[in-house]
């Protein structure tokens, strides 16, 4: 998981972690360090902020699905659109989701480790 809000990766990794099959492995306070720990140990999922002091979101994910394009990305956000759901999609990210909207996260995170796809908003804004 990376998000350079220290309260809010320790929030997230204690909601994620109620679900007794899921654990984090690592958390990454930047975009820069999440790439490096993804190479050095890839997980089975990745949560990424959007919003971080070197890399964005997208930036990270399109770098890292090009080298593991099989784990299942989701981006977390305080600047949902559909734009940026469009843009996530084209660089690898599998999910997109309100950081404010726990329950998005966690069916989110279900999804795309169920090899499913997450963009509810998203879709029904489109439609």
């Amino acid at each position: 998981m990376a998000d350079d809000n220290p309260a809010v990766r320790n929030y997230l990794r204690s909601l994620l972690e109620l679900e007794s099959t899921w654990s984090v492995c690592d958390l990454a306070p930047t975009g820069t360090e999440a790439l490096r720990r993804v190479r050095e140990n890839p997980p089975d999922m990745i949560l990424l902020d959007f919003q971080m002091p070197d890399l964005n979101g997208i930036e990270v994910a399109r770098q890292i699905a090009q080298l593991h394009p099989e784990i299942p990305i989701l981006m977390i956000t305080i600047h949902f659109s559909s734009q940026l759901a469009d843009e996530a999609r084209k660089n690898g990210i599998r999910g997109l989701c309100p950081k404010w909207d726990v329950g998005s996260i966690i069916n989110a995170v279900n999804a795309l480790l169920h090899q499913e796809t997450y963009f509810p908003q998203a879709s029904s804004a489109s439609q």
